[in-house]
């Protein structure tokens, strides 16, 4: 595996798999995360001055040379909130530098009420307070289903949740006292599953979320890339059918709007399939079930499948990434839509030998919660644990500059 990009990133690839395997010696970790030997010195000297890690009295078993010092994690280092915003709930996590969840809570919320961001103030408030038995609270990381200009800012466009120019990292910050940065949902969920899941041993992947939209995240070169203006990855609105139905974001034919959970449902009813107060879940039991409505429930899936497939063809072309990982609410009826993304794929993408994988994990609210903590903690780490202002330059936010390509 090549080199990982970025020393921020590189700091938070060293905690997490410090977390994950226990204490390691340098050439273990340099070997295991792919960097060259003087980078992770370079990045360990970083951290053992910040006091998150700590040189141990233990030794690596000889192999027949000088026995290797271990490292391992100040496990009082500090910790970070993370949040993703839904339409009608909120999931928090409250986890470690090391990535150890403590806390995970789904609280039902209306993001789409007027009064929505004042309410997420309060819902937040009470976990922000100290606690003795957990580390010092280093920030707020936020995913939201929309674009966001800078996550250090967090001005945030969701036509999902009603929302535009929405500053929600300033106010949130202001409210609460807190470093707080904001980033779009997959992005976020992009920068987790690069630190603690599939993406640990990949350096170029996309992640992508079906579900009540569509979502993507592009991990380039091991950072996730946003854009000029913070929009990279709003995968849901290509433009697919010009005659199409009209979508949330105003415009017609957009992918979310033929393939999303609304329009799937709606297809399913114009079928007689479900009844008028179906839900993404009638139609995955129906799929689920024997007989001709359910093959024809399995049909609508499949062509689901084909016209997302199509969209991933094209993507992989351009992008050739080593692996696509699939996520999302949607994932439950994945062996329904598989067959039609693989046909797809097969028919408009790369040619067999240079096709990527394809990987589905389960959907789960704490993954994404997950991502958005771990912008926290790799900002922190850039300046010093509870640094603020190292923030701008972690995520290519430098004094005057345009945005970089990482989270």
């Amino acid at each position: 595996m090549n080199r990982l990009a970025g020393e921020d990133l590189s700091s938070t690839a060293v905690l997490a798999l410090l977390g994950r395997a226990g204490p390691m010696s340098r050439a273990a970790l340099a070997r295991e995360l792919g960097m060259s030997p003087a980078t992770l010195t370079q990045v360990t000297r970083r951290l053992l001055a910040q006091g998150v890690i700590e040189e141990l009295d233990r030794q690596e078993p000889s192999r027949g040379g000088r026995r290797a010092r271990l490292v391992g994690l100040v496990g009082d280092a500090g910790r970070a909130l993370g949040v993703k915003v839904a339409a009608d709930h909120v999931a928090l996590v409250d986890m470690r530098l090391d990535g150890q969840v403590t806390d995970t809570v789904t609280i039902p919320f209306d993001a789409t009420a007027l009064e929505a961001v004042p309410a997420i103030v309060e819902l937040l408030r009470p976990f922000t307070k100290p606690r003795e038995d957990l580390p010092a609270l280093l920030g707020i990381g936020v995913g939201v289903p929309g674009s966001v200009d800078r996550p250090d800012s967090g001005v945030v466009d969701a036509a999902m949740l009603n929302w535009r120019h929405v500053p929600l990292g300033t106010m949130l910050g202001a409210a609460l006292g807190l470093a707080v940065l904001v980033e779009n949902d997959v992005n976020a969920l992009g920068s987790g599953e690069r630190l603690y899941g599939r993406g640990r041993t990949l350096n170029d992947f996309l992640v992508v979320t079906i579900g009540r939209g569509v979502g993507l995240a592009i991990v380039a070169g091991g950072h996730v890339y946003r854009g000029a203006h913070g929009g990279a990855g709003e995968f849901g609105h290509v433009p697919v059918a010009s005659d199409g139905p009209l979508c949330t974001c105003g415009k017609h034919g957009c992918l979310e709007a033929l393939i999303g959970d609304a329009a799937l449902v709606r297809t399913a009813r114009t079928a007689g399939l479900v009844g008028e107060d179906a839900t993404p879940d009638d139609l995955a039991d129906l799929a689920d079930a024997a007989g001709d409505r359910a093959e024809r429930a399995r049909a609508i899936l499949r062509e689901a499948g084909e016209i997302l497939g199509r969209q991933l063809a094209g993507l992989t072309t351009v992008l050739d990434p080593e692996e696509i990982v699939v996520m999302g609410e949607g994932t439950r009826s994945w062996r329904w839509w598989e067959p039609g993304v693989r046909a797809a794929l097969q028919r408009h993408g790369r040619r067999r030998d240079q096709e990527p994988a394809i990987t589905v994990e389960p959907y789960t609210d704490t993954i994404w919660a997950q991502g958005a903590a771990a912008l926290v903690l790799a900002a922190s780490l850039d300046g010093g644990v509870g640094s603020v202002a190292p923030r701008r330059r972690i995520h290519g936010l430098g004094d005057g500059a345009g945005s970089r390509s990482a989270t």
